[in-house]
């Protein structure tokens, strides 16, 4: 595969992360959303082949198989997600570069594969308790997978220093700032 740059944003759920990349893809138009294949079913309004490749799990094993990933993860029990091979190539044929809203395990597998290409940003909540009030008002999951959100969260924490930048989300508005002129430098 051709060396080419990418983005990496991982986060616990409900940090922000998805918040944070869908405002430098509008400020960066040389930015190219890498969308990442997953066995869980849609939320919400997401779209299959835009939010995310939406494949059953046999599909996934079977690509597996294949080496069609570039990295994997079962992040909850027989839920999966990847990034795919075919994805990386449609984004550099198109001279962009790879942005990834990515776990934090697939976003330490991805910097591994990409090396000085790559920069990883670990998106932060401001603690447990304020990622809990973002979890519940979200509203799309039950209180049970909140509980199995926070706990995944609690041990995410822990991996924050494999990534190149540490970004905590306390305030919106200083975070989008911050993540503009990190990514503004890194692509230059």
């Amino acid at each position: 595969m051709k060396s080419k740059k990418a983005l990496i944003f991982s986060a616990p759920s409900g940090a922000g992360k998805t918040t944070v990349v869908n405002h430098l893809m509008e400020t960066f138009p040389r930015l190219d959303f890498s969308i990442t294949a997953t066995t869980r079913p849609s939320r919400g309004v997401e779209k299959n082949g835009r939010e995310y490749y939406f494949i059953s799990k046999d599909e996934f094993q079977k690509l597996i198989k294949e080496d069609a990933f570039v990295e994997w993860e079962e992040v909850y029990k027989d839920v999966f997600y990847g990034t795919l091979k075919l994805e990386l190539e449609r984004i550099w044929n198109g001279n962009k570069v790879a942005v990834f809203d990515v776990d934090v395990k697939g976003g330490i597998n991805l910097k591994k594969f990409f090396g000085k290409n790559a920069l990883s940003v670990f998106i932060a909540p401001p603690s447990l308790e304020v990622l809990r009030e973002r979890l519940t008002s979200r509203g799309t999951e039950a209180p049970q997978a909140v509980e199995e959100r926070l706990a995944k969260a609690s041990l995410e924490m822990q991996d924050a220093p494999a990534f190149d930048v540490l970004l905590v989300n306390d305030r919106l508005g200083d975070t989008l700032a911050k993540a503009t002129e990190i990514v503004a430098a890194f692509i230059q």
